[in-house]
């Protein structure tokens, strides 16, 4: 997740210097997301029924390629807008063939009596990923420029190819019969696994504040950084853009820290959707800022507040998935949760090229905190029935 990020840092800025085109950025968001929407819920059904280390390899391969390509555009200086456009693609399908697969692994290395507590280990290192994967990709991006730099990035990855070759987990390790293997239906499964949640009330929250969360706001943002950074006038550009990410990356440090060692926010639907109601007002907070300590004050905020809810949301979903579509539920909460972003790189970035980012996440923001809100009385009504 950290080398996933690095090199939307790197990618980003350079494209952004390259063309300064926050319709580039938007495309950025939706080609990155566009495929996890299209085939979360087949990678989840392919989990199931085969080696889901195999599967997570596939997706570092494809991860090592599109950095591959970055770095030789770079060093070359040949980078074109539809050159761009086809390596944003191939780094969307790697993340969508590593992202279920790798939630689904997880039940076959900890084993049902400790699956609580690697279910809240494993969603807060993967949301910490998020955050600090920034941080470390603008300090390389500082350090060595942006062609070595995302050739460097590929090294990251692996770690957990080569671990994976040998790795005593997965189908040939499980004890006990095997669930019966349903056959892959494209877009069936997706109606299929709605159906199979839609009478448990946890799941199905959690889904969709996901769902919502990611099409008003998702992490379309962090795309447009580097014009937030210019428009804020603090000093080099570059330097701000860093400080900018680092403020994101240090408060999703914090939350994880804090809320694991503490044993802190015990994971609630309602505790979710609070704290996804604050994320809302912290970004409100930043997009109406001119005033550069302030936002990143905001974005610090954003970032503690965003790892504590994502990453329960998504602990209250794999504690409650049944075996047999583990991989089926993971996947349709993964389509809502990072297939739906998507679409926030029209919310945030496409239409921020008409009235600027700054109203674009604003009022993307507003209308986030009026969807949230209609969930949370909706989850009292259900309490109360």
């Amino acid at each position: 997740m950290m080398a996933d990020n690095i090199e939307h840092v790197i990618s980003y800025w350079v494209v952004f210097q390259k063309f300064h085109s926050p319709a580039l950025a938007g495309f950025a968001v939706l080609s990155h997301w566009l495929p996890f929407l299209l085939f979360s819920v087949a990678s989840g059904v392919l989990a199931d029924r085969f080696d889901p280390r195999r599967l997570i390899q596939c997706g570092m391969g494809l991860f090592i390629l599109a950095s591959l390509g970055w770095g030789y555009f770079f060093l070359t200086d040949t980078i074109e807008v539809w050159h761009a456009m086809v390596l944003l693609l191939i780094h969307g399908c790697a993340g969508v063939l590593w992202a279920t697969p790798g939630q689904v692994l997880l039940y076959d290395i900890v084993g049902p009596a400790d699956l609580p507590s690697g279910v809240r280990l494993n969603a807060t290192s993967r949301y910490l990923g998020i955050p600090v994967g920034p941080a470390v990709g603008s300090a390389i991006l500082l350090a060595f420029g942006p062609a070595y730099g995302i050739l460097l990035n590929t090294v990251f990855y692996l770690p957990a190819v080569l671990w994976l070759v040998n790795a005593p987990y997965g189908p040939r390790f499980r004890k006990g019969a095997a669930p019966p293997k349903r056959a892959v239906r494209g877009f069936a499964d997706i109606v299929q696994a709605m159906r199979e949640i839609a009478g448990d009330r946890i799941i199905l929250s959690m889904t969709l504040l996901a769902g919502c969360t990611s099409f008003f706001i998702g992490n379309a943002y962090n795309a447009q950084l580097p014009g937030f950074a210019e428009d804020l006038g603090h000093g080099d550009p570059g330097l701000a853009y860093s400080m900018l990410l680092a403020a994101d990356a240090a408060g999703g440090l914090l939350a994880g820290v804090v809320l694991e060692s503490m044993a802190l926010l015990k994971p609630a639907p309602r505790t979710a959707i609070v704290l996804a109601l604050l994320w809302c007002c912290a970004l409100i907070c930043f997009a109406g800022s001119d005033i550069y300590p302030v936002a990143l004050a905001m974005l610090f905020a954003a970032g503690f507040l965003e790892l504590a809810f994502n990453a329960m949301a998504q602990a209250l979903v794999q504690l409650n998935a049944h075996e047999e579509i583990r991989g089926r539920t993971i996947g349709l909460f993964n389509m809502a949760s990072l297939g739906l972003r998507a679409f926030s790189g029209i919310t945030v970035g496409l239409i921020g090229s008409i009235i600027g980012v700054h109203s674009s996440l604003a009022l993307s923001a507003l209308g986030l905190v009026a969807a949230i809100t209609c969930l949370l009385l909706w989850i009292g009504l259900q309490r109360s029935a």
